[in-house]
């Protein structure tokens, strides 16, 4: 019997997975805690499965806050929608405030996931799949 190849992981899973974009296995992060708040975007320079350089150039994550941003904004709207629909959205009682801060409070509590998710999508842009990466492993600097 010939051997199967192997599946593709998927770009979105990979992603929101926090997984290398070139292998799509290794993680992005030293601590898949995102709540562990001294480590929440502490990345290793390599990937640990293909050598991929995670920072590649200096300030590369620096246009993470326009995806932020973005993130940010199509959560709102979704939890507007979900209020509006669920509870409804009046001016006579108020009820525009109580959705203010209960999205302000989602916002709050899920910041650390929010600024994860952006970097991966930041950096998934820029790099490639690559399948034959676990053969061919990106250069690493020689220390």
């Amino acid at each position: 019997m010939c051997a199967q190849k192997e599946k593709k992981p998927g770009l979105l899973a990979s992603v929101l997975g926090n997984k290398c974009p070139r292998c799509r296995r290794g993680y992005l992060y030293e601590s898949r805690n995102p709540y562990n708040l001294k480590k929440t975007v502490t990345m290793p320079e390599h990937c640990p499965v293909c050598g991929q350089k995670y920072e590649l150039e200096p300030g590369f994550y620096f246009g993470t806050g326009y995806v932020s941003y973005a993130l940010t904004v199509a959560l709102s709207v979704a939890t507007f929608v979900l209020y509006y629909l669920f509870i409804g959205i009046s001016i006579q009682d108020n009820s525009i405030f109580w959705w203010l801060g209960t999205n302000t409070v989602i916002l709050v509590l899920l910041q650390p996931v929010l600024q994860r998710m952006s970097r991966s999508f930041w950096i998934a842009f820029f790099v490639r799949y690559d399948a034959n990466a676990l053969d061919v492993p990106d250069e690493k600097p020689v220390v």
